[in-house]
C-alpha cells in the first residue's frame, strides 16, 4: 500500500510539473548579412535606411544602447532630426543628441521597422578606417533578434527569438544586459581579479581598463612600462597608454601576454567601481558568437582566429584619411616616429615605396614589429623621407 501511495504521489507531481510546461516556438532563420572586418576586428556591414536607395556602412556595436546615423549622412538623405534632452556618453565626451524617429533599416531579405536613430558625428571614425562610416547599430537590433556572428566566413545570421540549440564545443556567458551587456572576466598580472567588463564589439582593441581600477586594485606589475597612444571614441580623441598583462581568461580559455589600454575615465563611462573597463573586438573576434539577448545569453565558440598573434607593434604615430589625403595624426613623445622626425600634419605620400594611398595597407605595414618603415611625406612644399624601426610594447 505504501508503495502504491508513493507511486501515485510521484505521478501526481509529474503531472503537475507537466502542466506548468510552456511551449517556446523554435527560433527561425531570417537572413544572412555579409560583413568585413576593420582594424581590431570591428564588424562593418551594409544596409539601407528607409526607402533611400543608397547603401550605407554600419558598425555592429554591442557597446551602443540604440542605433545612430552620421550627421553628414543625415544631411545627405535630407532627414530632419528633432532636438532632444537625451545625452550620450563616451570615453571622450558627453553630448546631447537629436533623433530621427520611425525609420526602417533594410538588410538583405529583412526590413527592421520603427527604429529611432540618434544623430552623431562619425567623421573621426571615417578618418580612422579610411572608409565612410554612416552609422552604428547596437541594442535596437541586437534586442530584436538572435544574432549569430561567424568570423571565419564573415557573415552574421539573424534569427527570430525562440528556442535554439547551441553547437557543441563552446561555452555560455550570462551577461547582465540593461541595453549594454556586462560580463565578469578574470584578469591577472601582479594580482588576479574577477572584474566586470562591458562586452563591446565596437571597440577595436583587446581590453581597456580605467586608471581608477588599475590604481585601486594593484593589478599591474610595478615594472610594467606604459606607451603613450591616442585612441578614438565617442566625442573625439583621447590620450591613453598601452601595456601588456599576463593573462585574460574568457570562459575556460586563457590568453597570455595580452596588449591592453589604460585610460583616465574622465566622463565616468565605466561608473567605476561598477565596471573595471571593457573587453573589445580584437579578443572577441577569436570566437564565433551567438548573441541571444532575449535569454540573457552569449554563446562563444573558438574559431580559426583563436590563435592569431596579438599586435604588439608601436610605431608611435596615428594615420588618418582626411578628404583625399592621408595625414600623420598624433605623434607620441619619445616614440620611434618622433625620434625619426615625423610631425603631426605631415601628408603621407608613400609608405615603404607603396604609393597606393590605401590607408589600411599603410597601417598594416606599420604593424610589423622590429621591421624598418620608410615614410615619404610632404611638409609644406617639401618632400621629406623618414625611416624608423617599428617598436614593440612587449
Amino acid at each position: 500500500m505504501r508503495r502504491l501511495l508513493l507511486l501515485l504521489l510521484l505521478i501526481t507531481r509529474w503531472a503537475a510539473a507537466g502542466a506548468q510546461e510552456e511551449f517556446v516556438e523554435p527560433a527561425r532563420f531570417l537572413t544572412r548579412v555579409p560583413f568585413h572586418l576593420y582594424t581590431g576586428g570591428v564588424i562593418v556591414f551594409s544596409a539601407r535606411v528607409g526607402e533611400f536607395p543608397d547603401t550605407l556602412n554600419f558598425i555592429l556595436d554591442s557597446g551602443s544602447g540604440g542605433i545612430s546615423l552620421d550627421s553628414v549622412t543625415t544631411e545627405f538623405l535630407k532627414l530632419k532630426p528633432r532636438p532632444s534632452e537625451r545625452s550620450i556618453r563616451g570615453i571622450a565626451g558627453t553630448r546631447k543628441v537629436s533623433f530621427v524617429n520611425g525609420l526602417s533599416l533594410q538588410l538583405p531579405g529583412l526590413r527592421v521597422d520603427s527604429l529611432n536613430f540618434h544623430i552623431n558625428d562619425y567623421s573621426l571614425l571615417t578618418a580612422v578606417y579610411g572608409e565612410r562610416i554612416d552609422g552604428i547599430v547596437g541594442y535596437s537590433l541586437l534586442s530584436r533578434y538572435i544574432v549569430k556572428i561567424n568570423y571565419d566566413s564573415s557573415y552574421m545570421d539573424l534569427w527570430t527569438k525562440g528556442s535554439l540549440k547551441y553547437p557543441r564545443g563552446g561555452f555560455l556567458l550570462h551577461p547582465q544586459i540593461n541595453t549594454l551587456p556586462v560580463q565578469q572576466f578574470r584578469v591577472r598580472d601582479e594580482k588576479a581579479f574577477n572584474a566586470r567588463f562591458l562586452y563591446d564589439l565596437g571597440a577595436g582593441l583587446n581590453m581597456m581598463f580605467s586608471t581608477d581600477f588599475v590604481r585601486d586594485s594593484g593589478l599591474l606589475r610595478k615594472k610594467r612600462k606604459f606607451y603613450a597612444k591616442q585612441a578614438e571614441g565617442l566625442g573625439g580623441k583621447i590620450d591613453m597608454h598601452m601595456t601588456v598583462i599576463r593573462e585574460v581568461k574568457v570562459g575556460p580559455y586563457r590568453f597570455h601576454d595580452v596588449p591592453v589600454y589604460v585610460f583616465n575615465d574622465t566622463y565616468n563611462v565605466t561608473s567605476y567601481p561598477t565596471l573595471a573597463g571593457l573587453i573589445g573586438s580584437d579578443l572577441l573576434r577569436r570566437f564565433n558568437a551567438i548573441i541571444n539577448y532575449d535569454r540573457g545569453e552569449i554563446y562563444l565558440l573558438p574559431n580559426g582566429h583563436f590563435r592569431d598573434q596579438f599586435d604588439y607593434s608601436y610605431p608611435g604615430l596615428e594615420l588618418y584619411l582626411v578628404g583625399d589625403l592621408i595625414l600623420v595624426g598624433d605623434v607620441a613623445k619619445d616614440s620611434p616616429a618622433e625620434k625619426a622626425g615625423l610631425l603631426e600634419g605631415d601628408v603621407v605620400v608613400a609608405v615603404n615605396k607603396d604609393f597606393s594611398q590605401h590607408l589600411g595597407k599603410y597601417k598594416v605595414m606599420l604593424q610589423q614589429t622590429f621591421e624598418r618603415a620608410e615614410l615619404l611625406v610632404r611638409r609644406g612644399t617639401e618632400l621629406k623621407q623618414f625611416s624608423f624601426t617599428v617598436g614593440s610594447i612587449y
